[in-house]
């Protein structure tokens, strides 16, 4: 049965995660994520039902277009098979909880439509933000009870003040905007799933975590702007399903 959740799970998120993959594209642009239809970027090409399965499409196409040849990226692809390990892991964790585990996969949906939006673009869209806020409260609000709402929204806002903080320091440090305005508010609904004291824990993992990848972008890009909601993103997940309790950590060793 085991093998069967887990099965489940990883079609799912892969399904969800292809949808992601165009939300994340055509909300930074304006566009609608319903129509028009998925289609090739390059020459128009309405997708078949065919090639829409995720994953499967891609290789039965051999990563090519089926009218004009052209190459598919494959960043659609490893996102939909990123998305459904994190839906798998997700399950992994937090199956003895049911609400637990619906939190975890909204969670892990807006970082997932947030990097592609904010590697492809530098825009964490305001839209996703607020939209996911909404329900991630609404989910942690009947997981403590409404008479503890207020909890999960002073944890955003304790964050959001320290990353702003954060932000100012950085702006004088290197004499230039440091951070986007959308990176502050993602660490808002961040502190609000794991408590102020994990998201600014999470800051510092994805900070380790997203070195080499800072150092690769650096050597890329003429400009050496680097998008920080992925790295946020990287480090949230990390820290939401290893569930390492930083507090927990230092009283420990005291």
């Amino acid at each position: 049965m085991e093998i069967y959740y887990i099965i489940v799970f990883f079609i799912l998120g892969a399904i969800l995660g292809s949808f992601y993959n165009v939300v994340g594209y055509r909300l930074p642009k304006g566009e609608s994520i319903v129509f028009p239809s998925s289609h090739c970027p390059n020459c128009g090409h309405n997708l078949k039902p065919y090639e829409l399965v995720p994953i499967f499409s891609f290789l039965f196409l051999k990563g090519k277009c089926s009218k004009c040849k052209q190459k598919i990226s494959w960043f659609y692809t490893i996102f939909e098979i990123l998305t459904g390990l994190l839906f798998v892991l997700c399950y992994l964790v937090f199956k003895d909880n049911v609400i637990d585990l619906i939190i975890s996969l909204t969670f892990v949906s807006m970082l997932i439509i947030i990097f592609v939006s904010d590697f492809h673009y530098l825009i964490i869209p305001d839209s996703v933000l607020l939209i996911s806020s909404i329900i991630l409260l609404v989910e942690l609000i009947i997981k403590s009870g409404l008479n503890n709402f207020y909890v999960p929204l002073l944890n955003g806002i304790i964050s959001f003040i320290a990353m702003y903080l954060i932000k100012l320091l950085g702006d004088f440090i290197f004499k230039k905007e440091s951070m986007g305005g959308g990176d502050i508010k993602l660490l808002f609904v961040i502190g609000m799933v794991l408590g102020f004291s994990q998201a600014l824990f999470s800051i510092f993992v994805g900070s380790l975590v997203g070195l080499p990848i800072a150092f690769i972008i650096l050597l890329r890009k003429k400009d050496h702007v680097i998008p920080f909601g992925p790295l946020l993103g990287i480090g949230a997940i990390i820290v939401l399903l290893t569930q390492f309790n930083v507090i927990d950590f230092f009283n420990s060793m005291i």
